[in-house]
């Protein structure tokens, strides 16, 4: 009888270690918070979009949630009822510790993994830079206002060196976190703002620890960086076509000139609109000598006749198509154009020597080009 006691004794033990090792607590303090508010847990699924997988109550300020280990990386997120933000973090199959704050959810914060405690060193960092230029920007529109021009262009040249810091900070923190999957949203970011080529952003994901690497997330960075490269300088522009205001197809290898320029605007773009002057004056200029432009635009479905008359408001004579998909322009992402106005310069063989000119710069190069 004392045997099978015993025997009994061990099986739940062992039973009770299987269960603790196959799930992580997380214990949440939230400070600020009255009792019964609902603390939603999210998860970021493949497909980009988040689903509700918990909702934690607040108690005396505190909260807890009992949660599955898995080998899967995820990025999940915290978002209290009716408070606006939300707390990123990271389930590393190790107890987390949560701590947020009902007037400052941009301080709230995880820890307890690697993972989790790297994003808030980076944070942290983040908010030192962003201190800086905050107070750097108040001196410099007080130096405007005192008319001091020396100060003014010292405290703008120190702004840019701040901007630097921030960008080899960014970098330095993905070399030394490849096991991070916030490393692959950083680096994805840093791409989508052209702060990084796509060169570098391809030297930065090879250092990726197998696991992150493949991700989906981090396969689909892959794929943007590919698609970066051929719309890179040097590269060979992607050929493309789209109908035109008339409704007929016309494809880039059709009207490809001596040099010819890929114009992505939209009519409700205002900077676009204020750039149209100069490129109309660069075509006049040098159409004639072998300069020809295709403008892809980003209005949208329904917008066709505004599409249409901004093209002759503007004294645009030259060719344009749209699919009127706005942002979801195939051209658009096949080019991996994320703001407008864009602008790609290719020789006659369709080979990208120069992209984003605008002004002075892109009637220079033209000149450089065509010029006498």
């Amino acid at each position: 009888m004392k045997k099978i006691l015993f025997l009994l004794i061990g099986l739940t033990i062992i039973s009770c270690n299987e269960t603790d090792n196959s799930s992580f607590q997380l214990n949440g303090n939230a400070i600020g918070f009255a009792d019964g508010t609902n603390i939603y847990v999210y998860k970021v699924g493949n497909n980009n979009q988040p689903s509700i997988t918990d909702t934690l109550i607040v108690n005396d300020e505190k909260f807890n949630g009992t949660f599955p280990k898995t080998e899967e990386l995820t990025i999940n997120y915290l978002q209290a009822e009716k408070v606006k933000g939300n707390v990123l973090f990271f389930p590393e199959n190790s107890n987390l510790s949560v701590t947020i704050y009902k007037d400052s959810i941009a301080s709230s914060f995880v820890t307890g993994s690697p993972q989790n405690d790297s994003y808030r060193k980076y944070y942290t960092k983040m908010n030192d830079f962003s201190d800086q230029r905050r107070i750097n920007s108040e001196l410099f529109k007080q130096a405007r206002r005192d008319k001091n021009t020396q100060l003014a262009n010292k405290l703008q040249e120190n702004n840019n060196d701040i901007v630097d810091q921030e960008n080899a900070y960014k970098i330095l923190f993905v070399s030394e976190n490849s096991n991070s999957l916030f490393s692959v949203l950083l680096v994805s970011e840093m791409l989508n703002r052209k702060e990084i080529s796509s060169a570098d952003a391809a030297k930065l994901i090879k250092n990726f620890s197998p696991k992150v690497a493949v991700s989906p997330i981090a396969k689909k960075l892959n794929t943007s960086i590919l698609s970066a490269k051929k719309a890179d300088v040097g590269g060979v522009a992607p050929n493309f076509s789209a109908p035109t205001p008339e409704g007929e197809i016309l494809a880039l290898n059709d009207i490809l000139g001596k040099y010819t320029i890929i114009d992505f605007w939209a009519s409700w773009c205002k900077p676009c609109r204020r750039e149209n002057p100069n490129v109309v004056r660069v075509y006049k200029q040098y159409h004639d000598k072998g300069l020809n432009i295709i403008s892809v635009s980003l209005d949208k479905a329904g917008q066709k006749a505004r599409w249409i008359k901004a093209i002759e408001d503007d004294n645009m004579n030259w060719h344009h198509i749209s699919n009127l998909k706005g942002w979801n322009e195939p051209i658009a992402k096949m080019y991996s154009v994320r703001s407008i106005p864009a602008t790609f310069i290719l020789d006659e063989k369709g080979n990208i020597i120069a992209k984003n000119l605008r002004g002075n710069a892109l009637d220079a190069k033209i000149a450089s080009l065509l010029g006498d």
